[in-house]
């Protein structure tokens, strides 16, 4: 992986971890000055904000360490990882929120200079938004599930925010103080689902889970440039290393093809798909040679080795290129 993009990843994630502090102090401010409780759930989720920006800045300085003996395939799952005790923090800041909230409901508290409060989260909403969007478009641009994670993370405080917001105007307003308790209640279970989703992708990316989206497009960069000598393509994997992906696949060729020709078509596969995907990938292609069952779907009209008569071309789909056997009707 190109270490300047790594050290600017890096950079990046540096600047996040320094405002998630500057941030978190805001808010603790404004909870001290109104004593209110969604502006301590907001405070809540800025902690979860300054520790996950600086566990993802180490899971970057990891994912970015080159190939050793005891990694073979890379740091890059450190990434998951993080994400995944990023997103159990949240619900974990869920569940303050929401015992806050009960226990203020059935307390009672008083609530005062809310209309400081007011400002100091409104600022803090505002920034919090535009880093979230940087961050998602900079994760998105260089595959860092680092970074795509953290900006979920601050736009979903940037909703709570908001909403801090609103009901701390309201209360203001209206003088019904056990709203504010309400708002912290409904924001508490909303947090635990947004740490749930992170969890759960997490997860779905250390166990390997196929990702529907990234398969789609690789088939449909072999199905559109695929050559009549490529009988079938199957048994794909596509495995996830951070930002990189890792792909194993089964080649069918035509066996009486010499170990040069066929070697150079397999590297034509590889050359086709690492110019149409912008991660870095690493490829473990296996040749094999047709056989009889081939015959029916393979193109080649001057074969001067068919057997049997060509039926029709099959289409490559996520479902059948995945299949461990060779196409066939």
């Amino acid at each position: 992986m190109d270490k300047n993009l790594n050290k600017d990843k890096i950079g990046f994630q540096k600047l996040i971890a320094a405002f998630g502090v500057i941030l978190f102090i805001g808010k603790i401010v404004a909870w001290k000055l109104t004593n209110s409780d969604a502006v301590f759930s907001d405070a809540m989720e800025s902690i979860v904000n300054v520790i996950s920006a600086f566990m993802g800045l180490y899971s970057l300085y990891l994912a970015a360490k080159p190939k050793d003996e005891d990694h073979p395939y890379g740091h890059g799952k450190v990434e998951f990882v993080t994400a995944g005790i990023e997103g159990a923090l949240i619900a974990i800041a869920g569940i303050m929120i929401i015992y806050e909230g009960a226990n203020s409901l059935i307390v009672g508290k008083t609530l005062s200079k809310l209309d400081t409060g007011i400002w100091i989260i409104a600022a803090t909403a505002v920034i919090n938004y535009l880093l979230g969007y940087i961050s998602i478009k900079k994760g998105e641009r260089e595959n860092s599930v680092v970074l795509i994670s953290s900006g979920k993370h601050l736009q979903s405080d940037t909703i709570t925010t908001l909403g801090v917001v609103i009901s701390l105007i309201i209360v203001y307003f209206t003088k019904i103080y056990w709203l504010d308790s309400v708002v912290a209640l409904i924001f508490g279970f909303y947090i635990i689902f947004i740490g749930y989703k992170i969890v759960r992708k997490s997860l779905s990316g250390i166990m390997d889970e196929q990702d529907p989206d990234i398969l789609k497009n690789i088939v449909e960069i072999l199905e559109n440039n695929r050559k009549t000598e490529w009988i079938d393509i199957h048994n794909m994997k596509i495995q996830q290393f951070g930002s990189s992906l890792h792909i194993d696949a089964h080649i069918t060729l035509p066996w009486y093809y010499s170990l040069r020709d066929a070697h150079k078509e397999m590297e034509n596969v590889i050359k086709l798909l690492a110019k149409h995907t912008k991660r870095s990938v690493e490829f473990n292609f296996h040749m094999d040679d047709c056989k009889t069952i081939s015959c029916p779907v393979c193109q080649i009209k001057e074969c001067p080795v068919r057997e049997r008569e060509f039926v029709k071309r099959v289409e490559w789909t996520p479902e059948n290129i995945t299949r461990e056997d060779k196409h066939t009707v």
